[in-house]
Order: C-alpha cells, then structure tokens, then sequence
C-alpha cells in the first residue's frame, strides 16, 4: 500500500463516493418518477403535463429535474449551479446525505478531507 497524502484523500473519497452517491440519487429519482404521472417525452407536451399536477405532484417533479441535473453532473454534463471540475458538488452530497448511515458518514469524511485540502 502507497503511502496517500492530504491532497490525495479527496480524489480518494470521491472514488469512494460516487457509486454509492449515484445509487442513492437515481433510486430517489426513480421512486419519485413511480409516484407522478408518466412524463412527455416531448417538450412541446410538458407544459400541459406540468399544469395538470397537483402542487405536490409539482414539488416531486421539480426535485426528480433536480436528482436527475446532479445524475447527470455526476456522468460528465455539468449541471446549472455546480462547478464544471467539481466531481462531489455540495448540492450531490446534500441530496444522497441521511438515506445510509455509512453513506452519510463517508460524505462527513469527504467534506472534512475537502476542508482540509
């Protein structure tokens, strides 16, 4: 085993994280796509589909947009608000915090090691 200096633990981390980080967030996302009504594909068609939920309905769809922007982040196309080199965005590990206790614990870690750096 290499010898890892503080500069190495976030890259550490974050390989650490980003599985377990993506299970937890496309798992939020897909139980919240189970609880609305299917989604047009179409853009043209989503503007009646956002009007025809009921304001929770629109509070669940909005958060689904959100979990999928961090997906998406995650898998290399930036999402609005995060940093383009950030692989760990604070708005990512908010989102998969408190849903696993290991989890959650590595992402203290993370965000030490990252304060530290």
């Amino acid at each position: 085993m290499t010898p890892t200096t503080v500069e190495d633990e976030p890259d550490a981390l974050v390989a650490a994280l980003r599985v377990p980080v993506w299970n937890t967030l496309t798992r939020r996302a897909d139980g919240i796509r189970r609880t609305l009504p299917p989604r047009p594909e179409a853009a043209e068609d989503r503007l009646g589909w956002l009007q025809s939920l009921t304001a929770e309905q629109a509070r669940q769809a909005a958060l689904l947009d959100h979990l999928e922007a961090l997906c998406g982040h995650m898998a290399g196309r930036p999402a609005f608000g995060c940093a383009a080199d950030d692989p760990m965005p604070e708005a990512v590990l908010q989102e998969a915090e408190g849903f696993n206790r290991q989890l959650t614990a590595l992402i203290a870690a993370y965000r030490a090691a990252r304060q530290g750096a």
